[in-house]
């Protein structure tokens, strides 16, 4: 199998609207997803963040960016939409990467209240 380009979504919260809270759940967030996916940061192409609009005290691409070798990788932040009743302090990530690996075994991560989100690709224990 050669070469092809894959997406691998991700999500999180934050525990608070606070830089400090914001790293420490986007960190853990891009340390999974790069471990589980066995992530070379050469082999990314891109990443788009998206925050709630309740989380402004630091820009995901930008915590993102202290990583080792992703200083280069071209990131993005945006806003996420607001929808009445949706999941609040909200880190979403859509990652961009040339793989060998198959389509389904791409793992997607979803972290502590985003878990919600997707339970199928849930790291957290069923409730």
């Amino acid at each position: 199998m050669g070469w092809k380009v894959r997406a691998i979504r991700g999500a999180t919260t934050a525990t608070a609207n606070t830089e400090a809270a914001m790293r420490d759940a986007i960190l853990e967030l891009l340390d999974t997803l790069t471990l589980r996916n066995h992530l070379d940061p050469d082999d990314i192409i891109s990443a788009t963040f998206t925050a709630t609009r309740d989380l402004n005290a630091a820009f995901p691409a930008a915590i993102a960016r202290e990583r080792a070798q992703w200083q280069n990788v071209p990131l993005l932040d945006v806003q996420h939409m607001h929808v009445a009743g949706s999941l609040e302090r909200c880190i979403r990530v859509l990652v961009q990467v040339n793989t060998i690996a198959p389509q389904n075994a791409i793992a997607h991560i979803y972290l502590r209240g985003a878990s919600d989100l997707r339970p199928e690709w849930s790291l957290v224990p069923p409730r």
